[in-house]
């Protein structure tokens, strides 16, 4: 079943689907429909890596590296992983944490004073320049950038404010350095009193830069030193390297649902700050051995990252009921979700779109790539493929239905 190049790129030791609990005959059908999503032009190409107990059950590649030349998927493909970045960031900031030099109840200003006095826009305005804002009832904290419930958003919304915002966390890091981009948030009124509301935002940009104040070096060359090398995470950086552009996946030319042209960002040219929101690239091996160390309570093949008690206050929802949910439920595959620190945590069983365990957490980028855990099934799942679009929301709840029904 596994190609020969697919077995020496393994990132954790292989064993035998049935031995891990799946049932064998049903693992073809995840094959059967990503390769009917690869024939009918909705996905490049894509590769899927599922561990269990530690193990992996499942390592397969699907369509093609660059669809225009037909150049068929390696395992050892390279990604844009966009959001999947903001998991690995929060890890960051965690470690900080637990060597006391940064707190996750801080307002935000101990690290970057630049965003000291922040004000908000009230409600009934819309954010032009010029209009009132009011005074925050509480500073924003390290928690609130994690969660998303800093008042910071993306520039995706039909208010004046949001229009003035950075559309993205690549937009903002092609446009400005980190000192640019501080002062261009410093300049604006946030969109909610802070612990307000949940608003996917640039607040893992941020805690990005207050990690590098902290540490007194550049986001990429500390996650390398802290966390990608003890890992063993050798494919994962903030920039395609000159030597391997060759192993960079290409999207498809058009957008399947709208038929719309589309591009990606070409990950080869460096941003102007290492975007913790969404800017590193990475290979399935390589995250699927950073959510291992995450099932396994901060720990793998020997390497400690964080604490047991961290891990679990990472996967933990962080959302109380006096955080409004209206927009975190847009979202069709993370709709009765709630959230914990840079990753979406799953509430019950019900809901969200797809099969699943109270427990569950995951996150995804926007690039098309998705990772999941589950806790409960000792199960971590990696899907890398470049196909933004609103496909994604489609091939995320496939996924989790895919593996799900193979489980005995």
């Amino acid at each position: 079943m596994n190609k020969p190049e697919i077995i020496a790129a393994l990132p954790l030791p292989r064993a035998e689907p049935q031995a891990l609990g799946f049932v064998v005959d049903r693992l073809p059908r995840i094959a059967a429909a990503l390769q009917a999503e690869v024939a009918r032009s909705a996905l490049p190409g894509a590769v899927l890596m599922i561990a269990r107990r530690g193990k992996l059950a499942y390592c397969e590649t699907f369509g093609h590296l660059d669809p225009a030349a037909g150049t068929a998927m390696p395992a050892d493909a390279l990604f844009s992983i966009a959001s999947m970045t903001k998991p690995l960031v929060t890890v960051g900031a965690l470690m900080l944490c637990e060597e006391g030099r940064m707190a996750v109840n801080q307002p935000v200003r101990h690290y970057l004073p630049q965003l000291t006095g922040m004000r908000v826009n009230p409600p009934q305005c819309d954010g032009a320049p010029g209009e009132p804002t009011e005074a925050a009832l509480r500073e924003m904290t390290i928690e609130d950038l994690m969660r998303h419930t800093a008042g910071l958003s993306y520039g995706r919304g039909d208010k004046t404010i949001y229009q003035r915002y950075p559309a993205s966390s690549d937009a903002a890091s092609s446009r400005w350095n980190g000192s640019e981009f501080l002062a261009q948030l410093a300049s604006l009124p946030l969109h909610y009193q802070p612990g307000s509301n949940w608003e996917y935002s640039l607040g893992l940009d941020v805690l990005g830069l207050a990690i590098e104040a902290v540490a007194g070096m550049p986001l990429s060359r500390f996650l390398d030193e802290r966390l990608f090398s003890p890992l063993g995470m050798r494919d994962t950086a903030f920039t395609v390297p000159a030597d391997q552009v060759a192993r960079y996946a290409k999207a498809l030319a058009r957008d399947p649902v709208s038929g719309e042209a589309q591009t990606l960002r070409d990950g080869t040219t460096p941003h102007k700050f290492d975007c913790g929101g969404g800017c590193a690239i990475s290979t399935a091996a390589d995250y699927l051995r950073f959510a291992q160390m995450l099932l396994n309570g901060g720990e793998l093949d020997g390497v400690r990252v964080l604490s047991r008690k961290t891990v679990a206050f990472m996967i933990s929802d962080h959302l109380g009921p006096e955080v409004d949910l209206v927009k975190l439920n847009d979202y069709p595959n993370i709709r009765g979700y709630g959230f914990g620190l840079g990753v979406a945590v799953r509430r019950s069983s019900g809901r969200g779109g797809m099969p699943s365990t109270a427990g569950e957490f995951h996150w995804a980028g926007s690039t098309g790539t998705y990772f999941w855990v589950d806790p409960a099934e000792e199960l971590v799942t990696v899907f890398m493929a470049h196909a933004p679009g609103a496909i994604r929301y489609y091939h995320r709840q496939l996924l989790h239905t895919l593996v799900l029904q193979a489980l005995a």
